[in-house]
């Protein structure tokens, strides 16, 4: 029984070996494409099924999909450093100053036709370009809006807000939406992203500044302090937005959930959430502008597909960004609500507009037409750390 038994188990690894072989032989006559990204499980629940019609498509490829979802650039940095790098690179216009001015991203101007090109928002190439060459073609762009409760604003008969409203209006506006302990108007977040567009509004936050932060007393330059002065302002003189101990540990997001926030001055990112979980009518108003004689000027991100400029399989990558970055793989992204894209043709198209809220869902491509890209610098993160640091004491007096 016992002989029986070990010439099974024999038949069974040797019929094992033999399929692997096969198995092996057939994989190794593939390309084996490397590519990286972060994202939520919902994010990646859309992705990989495109990377499987992409396979499908190019029977000669495989992809070797890395999913990072955590300290992602950290990660990328080692990579790059032991000459690792994956083939296709998910990146934002944050980051990619740092890999582009190092010589490890593959110029795609020369890859790419003036007709691609134009399918998209000029700010969202220009955030994904280091010195006028294009090293990542654009998945999203992502820009603020102000989301406002309007169940409140009717409680306390307050006009909705409008498109061109001024500063001065938005300060009317938020005065009268809050009311203390139980409601402020306006959101407060310390993270540059959030108070920014008060700067750029004066004018202020320029590449110029960006480039001579560490040289000179930018927060002091006329445009930048009033800015500063205006958003501080929000929490420290009118009370209108919430300080750090009246917050708690709560998010903005939540107190916006909770009909503790009448506005929340955020992105994109939070449709599906509000979607989900507000108990309340709401909508979208662009960023105010200073006076009826100005912009509204909200600085934009951008996240796209980037190619190693070692990897050996450029042929195969180029197809792989120009397949990620189709109408039709852009219309997928798109349709759960996340993302801002950065082709116009899905901007417009009922895959963004899908009547659901926001109603006024236009905003977010008005303002992709309307910003200007963040002014990243390579040293972008330790300007980041700095403004944190050196802004702490003006938002907490």
């Amino acid at each position: 029984m016992l002989k029986k038994i070990i010439i099974f188990v024999c038949l069974i690894l040797g019929l094992s070996i033999f399929c692997c072989g096969i198995f092996c032989a057939k994989e190794s006559n593939k390309t084996i494409l490397q590519f990286a990204s972060w994202g939520s499980e919902s994010e990646i629940g859309i992705l990989k099924p495109i990377l499987a019609d992409f396979e499908n498509e190019n029977p000669d490829v495989k992809i070797d999909f890395m999913h990072i979802p955590q300290n992602y650039f950290q990660k990328i940095h080692l990579l790059f450093a032991s000459n690792t790098a994956p083939d296709v690179i998910f990146i934002n216009n944050q980051y990619l100053p740092i890999y582009a001015n190092s010589g490890v991203l593959e110029d795609l101007t020369k890859h790419v036709s003036q007709d691609e090109l134009d399918n998209y928002y000029k700010a969202s190439l220009a955030s994904l370009s280091w010195k006028g060459e294009l090293y990542a073609i654009p998945r999203d762009v992502s820009n603020l809006v102000i989301f406002y409760n309007k169940d409140l604003f009717d409680k306390y008969k307050i006009s909705y807000p409008h498109s061109g409203w001024t500063y001065e209006e938005f300060l009317d506006t938020v005065k009268k939406l809050t009311h203390l302990p139980e409601v402020f108007g306006i959101s407060f977040e310390e993270e540059p992203l959030f108070y920014l567009p008060y700067l750029t509004g004066y004018g202020g936050w320029t590449m110029d500044d960006t480039l001579n932060f560490f040289n000179s007393d930018v927060l002091k330059k006329d445009n930048n302090a009033q800015g500063l002065s205006f958003y501080a302002d929000l929490r420290n003189k009118y009370h209108v937005a919430p300080k750090k101990e009246e917050s708690a540990s709560a998010t903005m997001a939540q107190l916006f959930l909770q009909g503790r926030l009448g506005m929340h001055l955020s992105g994109r990112w939070l449709v599906p959430k509000y979607r989900q979980e507000a108990k309340f009518d709401w909508d979208v108003v662009e960023f105010p502008r200073v006076d009826k004689n100005s912009k509204s000027i909200v600085p934009l991100d951008a996240s796209g597909w980037a190619i190693s400029k070692s990897s050996i399989h450029k042929q195969e990558a180029i197809k792989l960004i120009k397949y990620l970055s189709s109408k039709s793989s852009s219309e997928k992204f798109t349709q759960s609500g996340l993302i801002v894209p950065a082709r116009v043709d899905v901007g417009n198209s009922e895959y963004f507009l899908d009547n659901k809220k926001p109603q006024n869902a236009k905003v977010f491509l008005k303002v992709a037409q309307t910003s200007d890209p963040t002014p990243v610098t390579v040293n972008y993160r330790e300007i980041l750390d700095s403004l944190k640091s050196r802004t702490e004491y003006i938002f907490n007096k």
